[in-house]
């Protein structure tokens, strides 16, 4: 019975020594220290890279989040394509890439409060025969809505972007249909194809425009905007604690015009 006893107290003592210097239990929230970015660094001026750095709005919006956190920002360039499906499955904490919140996307990743305001643009060359991209519909319905595609009208976006859902979209909602767009992996893709008479025109945000039609001698932007959109961050569904926090951080950086001086340092306001 005495040889029992001890046994019983021994494996007491044991335990009880175990769960004396077994680490306190820390949440992931607090125990994480780096903010994982995913973004696609070919989308100028929200963001780019020079040399081995990361610039533009988007990477300076995303650190000064990350320091109101208390946490290092880890950007992660990756295509645009495969943000969202990375977000959703914790690969990356945040999607951050000029990214528009659509109901498809709102379908994987939750958004956090927009933080910009976009403009979809039409880029093609100066001798364009169209004058405006309405011409690009050869035919429109009783409603005014679009019937048909102008013959030879081949539209170029980048994959997966808002100008890609757009310009892929039916008739009815103004869209060109899968048919007639092609897709790129890149707006500077995209950009060539055009250049090369692959593409008539292409739809992208118009501050990348803005920089596209800089660089390429004999580029314009057609004069009315194709669409408005509003620019936001994908946090996972699963990381609601996470989306607070990011949503009290924007609010925070707009009341103190932190966010309005980072886009006014790319966007001028001469040419907003």
């Amino acid at each position: 019975m005495k040889k029992i006893l001890a046994l019983v107290l021994a494996f007491a003592f044991i335990f009880s020594f175990a769960a004396c210097t077994k680490e306190p239990t820390v949440s992931n929230a607090h125990a994480k220290k780096e903010l994982v970015m995913a973004t696609n660094a070919a989308f100028p001026p929200y963001e780019y890279k020079e040399g081995d750095s990361f610039k533009g709005i988007d990477i300076e919006i995303a650190e000064a989040i990350a320091e109101k956190l208390g946490m290092t920002l880890v950007i992660k360039d990756v295509e645009f394509g495969t943000i969202i499906g990375g977000v959703k499955t914790g690969k990356f904490d945040i999607g951050m890439a000029g990214m528009t919140v659509t109901e498809d996307r709102k379908v994987n990743v939750n958004f956090s409060k927009p933080y910009a305001t976009g403009i979809q643009v039409v880029i093609v060359k100066e001798d364009c025969k169209y004058k405006s991209y309405e011409e690009f519909w050869s035919k429109f319905d009783e409603k005014g809505n679009p019937a048909e595609v102008a013959k030879g009208i081949k539209i170029g976006v980048q994959q997966d972007t808002t100008g890609d859902i757009y310009a892929s979209d039916t008739l009815d909602n103004w869209g060109f249909t899968a048919d007639n767009v092609i897709c790129y992996k890149t707006g500077a893709e995209a950009v060539q194809a055009l250049m090369t008479n692959k593409v008539m025109a292409v739809i992208i945000d118009n501050e990348p425009a803005k920089s596209f039609v800089k660089a390429n001698k004999g580029l314009k932007i057609m004069d009315a905007a194709y669409t408005e959109e509003e620019y936001a961050i994908a946090v996972s569904k699963e990381n609601t604690e996470l989306l607070e926090k990011i949503n009290k951080a924007l609010d925070e950086l707009t009341a103190d015009g932190t966010i309005k001086k980072i886009i006014d340092k790319y966007i001028p306001a001469e040419e907003k």
